[in-house]
């Protein structure tokens, strides 16, 4: 992919611009798609160190649009399609909004695939369309269920991407990581909402339901396997779940986070945190022994130890203060 141009979609989130820093860095030309919006904001690109912003073709547009979609991607051999709504949420209070961005913007982004002839669309899935785990670890025949509007709208997505490889022949490959976190993630997910209520001090931490479990991925774990899935020829018509292997239960990833920072806490489960009964996802755990197979690819944060070394990290960019206040630690953020 070296000498070819790569549009990222959702570049300016936080996975997406974590993956346009390291293809930047990896020498790979990059045009970044970003929302529109009339601030001329770039997102988390805004941060990036000088000679990435420099590096980048930026396309701001809308997923939603297909003119634009199909206007972003003309000279692009390889896209990786990342742009979505993802907070599940919100995804109960505007479920209109996560059909026409997630499902209507995949077909925005296939339906130009194929007329222009992009060599490869990477399709960005979730963990999220196996909805409570039937049986584990999760491998990527396990049965699809949505669990919530926006897991509704991924599995759509996912579909719509497969159905262009298997009707027109389209090279997709769709990549399915497992509950990501790291610097610049939003305040919506419990890991950041953990470190950020503790760094402002909170002895009590307010969440939601604590018993569910999920296998976290460090953001450079998830960026190697998008790289990874990119590059791969024998990617092209598969599911590849990106997972550490790992199950830990919410309330002690909580725990684990109070430990690495030097913390004593208290947790409180509080009503407005809670998804309704049959919409909470009980269980996720990554069978991510295809990944290793077809790609090579093997988290470098593994296990306990793992989980707890990309915590220390993650917690050390969460508390310095210049990112804690870009964050509103009291407001419940959906």
């Amino acid at each position: 992919m070296g000498q070819k141009r790569i549009l990222v979609t959702g570049a300016d989130g936080f996975i997406g611009s974590h993956l346009v820093e390291a293809l930047v860095r990896g020498g790979y030309q990059v045009r970044a798609f970003v929302l529109y919006n009339s601030f001329n904001s770039w997102g988390w690109l805004d941060h990036a160190a000088d000679e990435i912003k420099q590096s980048l073709d930026v396309f701001a547009g809308d997923i939603r649009d297909p003119h634009g979609v199909k206007t972003a991607m003309q000279g692009c051999d390889t896209v990786l399609h990342l742009a979505a709504l993802i907070a599940i949420p919100y995804s109960y209070h505007s479920p209109d909004t996560y059909v026409d961005t997630n499902i209507k913007g995949t077909l925005n982004v296939m339906q130009a695939a194929r007329e222009l002839g992009v060599a490869k669309v990477v399709h960005t899935s979730t963990s999220e369309v196996y909805g409570t785990a039937r049986f584990v670890p999760i491998t990527e025949d396990h049965p699809l269920q949505g669990q919530s509007p926006y897991s509704a709208t991924k599995i759509g997505a996912d579909q719509i991407a497969l159905s262009f490889q298997r009707a027109f022949g389209t090279p997709v490959a769709i990549i399915r990581p497992f509950n990501t976190y790291g610097p610049r993630q939003s305040a919506r997910a419990l890991i950041p909402t953990v470190i950020t209520q503790i760094a402002r001090g909170r002895r009590t931490i307010k969440l939601g339901t604590l018993h569910p479990t999920r296998d976290f991925t460090y953001i450079p774990d998830t960026i190697r396997g998008f790289i990874a899935v990119a590059n791969s020829e024998r990617a092209v018509g598969e599911v590849i779940n990106i997972g550490s292997n790992f199950e830990i239960s919410i309330q002690d990833t909580a725990r684990l986070i109070a430990e690495v920072m030097g913390r004593d806490i208290e947790i409180e489960t509080e009503e407005i945190r809670m998804r309704p009964a049959n919409s909470e996802v009980e269980r996720l755990w990554a069978d991510n022994s295809k990944a290793r197979t077809l790609l090579d690819w093997e988290p470098h944060y593994a296990g306990r130890d793992g989980l707890r070394r990309g915590l220390a990290e993650t917690c050390a960019w969460f508390s310095e203060p210049g990112n804690l206040n870009k964050y509103r630690a009291d407001t419940y953020n959906i």
